[in-house]
């Protein structure tokens, strides 16, 4: 049902799972990257498992220098360059046995659905895309009445510079901590402290407290949600209402849910940013369920 792959992304070797149904191939396959520094053993494995049950193939990988994929230095996030291991693990995904390379889709958690919508904007290997309590930013986008920003958004994803500015470099600090005043960290609320603790802190999970968050040098700053208009493939926006985390507006996400060019469904569950990342739960159960549907009746129909 699971197996190591392997695959190369911006010189470094990107670790994940590939799994595989027991269902006649060839098989739609899910992408899956973790959100904010979390790793694949924290709940995103337990959805994939959920998709390999409904008929679904899987390629969950850890992004470029957290968990147990290499690439340094360590614990850096730059969303371009998560971009581009999205990209590398499609390429990777097509070389699968037994997977239909035109029934491919991108699932993101939290920061990295943002990562995931750029992607589907500019990739037409993918088929459809799932985002979770999507991190699209704390306010709706700039105004880009002639798309100048969202090309260069683009354009830096999949080619364009994406060296870190040296005066862009947030870190090393903290994902979580209990004492703001004392030792201030990435991600702030309790809710944030008491799921990195509760799943980080497992036996086997490689995550590790700490990140920095890199910009590049590049004029147009990250603003994921203003690629939506080049997103053709069906969507799925799975969003909490009551979402805690700053960055996780719930109304970005709306603005970005509106911009979609093609089939889309949004679904609102209330817990809360972590709410659907506890298993097993009710919530989790509730997700994965809407997510399996929509993921089974897109790709399964997909003609071959």
């Amino acid at each position: 049902m699971r197996r190591d792959v392997t695959f190369e992304s911006e010189g470094a070797e990107i670790s994940g799972w590939y799994y595989s149904p027991d269902t006649p191939p060839p098989w739609p396959l899910v992408v899956m990257g973790h959100g904010f520094t979390a790793t694949k053993e924290m709940v995103a494995d337990r959805y994939a498992e959920a998709f390999c049950d409904e008929g679904l193939a899987v390629l969950l990988y850890d992004h470029r220098s957290f968990g147990a994929s290499d690439g340094e230095p360590r614990q850096q996030i730059n969303p371009w360059m998560q971009a581009r291991g999205y990209r590398d693990a499609v390429s990777c995904a097509t070389t699968l046995d037994d997977v239909d390379p035109s029934r491919i889709a991108l699932w993101g958690d939290s920061y990295s659905s943002g990562v995931a919508l750029v992607v589907a904007a500019v990739d037409d290997r993918v088929a459809a895309l799932v985002v979770q309590v999507p991190a699209l930013g704390e306010t709706v986008p700039p105004d880009d009445p002639g798309g100048s920003r969202r090309e260069s958004i683009e354009e830096t994803a999949w080619s364009g510079s994406i060296e870190p500015d040296p005066d862009e470099i947030h870190g090393p600090m903290p994902v979580v901590w209990d004492d703001q005043d004392r030792r201030p960290s990435a991600l702030k609320p309790q809710t944030a402290f008491r799921w990195f603790n509760g799943y980080g802190t497992r036996t086997g999970t490689n995550w590790t407290n700490e990140v920095t968050v890199v910009r590049p040098k590049r004029p147009v700053q990250w603003h994921p949600g203003l690629c939506a208009s080049d997103v053709s493939c069906p969507a799925l926006f799975v969003v909490s209402p009551d979402d805690e985390m700053v960055r996780s507006s719930p109304a970005v996400a709306r603005d970005a849910y509106e911009r979609l060019a093609g089939p889309k469904e949004w679904v609102e569950i209330p817990g809360g940013h972590f709410g659907l990342l506890y298993f097993p739960s009710e919530t989790f159960d509730q997700v994965s369920s809407a997510q399996s549907q929509f993921l089974t009746e897109t790709l399964l129909s997909v003609p071959e």
